[in-house]
């Protein structure tokens, strides 16, 4: 299945992803984030499962096996602009509101903005055609929930 997927992001022209693809490409752009700062902590690694079961209505487990199947493909794939690009290409635009929301939860969720994190922030954003202003609301409503 990874391969696949890794396959279909390095075509020259992707096709869309399937929803069960692109819910792993969502997953592992969580994963990469979180491992951008060097520190892929268990908070969140606890915080992405929590997303992943709450977007997608999975049972712990479910979403536990999807961020190792997420954590595997995030290991192995090119770069950042393949994932964003399936993700925006399979999402409409308020479901990216959510997921630049559910990735500033991961940014947030071990109490530190790393400068690595805001980097990957502010490539992600505009490729899946969100604004800097409306990825900056995102992140206020994910610190006010906090």
């Amino acid at each position: 299945m990874i391969a696949d997927i890794l396959k279909r992001l390095a075509a020259p022209a992707p096709e869309p992803l399937t929803p069960a693809d692109a819910r792993l490409a969502l997953a592992a752009l969580l994963v990469r984030l979180a491992r951008s700062d060097g520190d892929y902590a268990a908070v969140e690694i606890a915080r992405i499962d929590a997303l992943l079961a709450d977007r997608y209505g999975l049972l712990p487990g479910q979403a536990k096996t999807l961020r190792a199947q997420a954590e595997a493909l995030e290991a192995q794939a090119p770069d950042t602009v393949r994932f964003t690009r399936a993700i925006k290409d399979a999402v409409d635009h308020d479901d990216r509101l959510d997921v630049i929301e559910a990735l500033w939860e991961i940014v947030l969720a071990d109490g530190a903005r790393d400068e690595d994190e805001d980097a990957l922030m502010r490539l992600v954003a505009p490729m899946l055609g969100i604004t800097d202003r409306d990825s900056n609301l995102a992140r206020q409503r994910v610190e006010a929930n906090l």
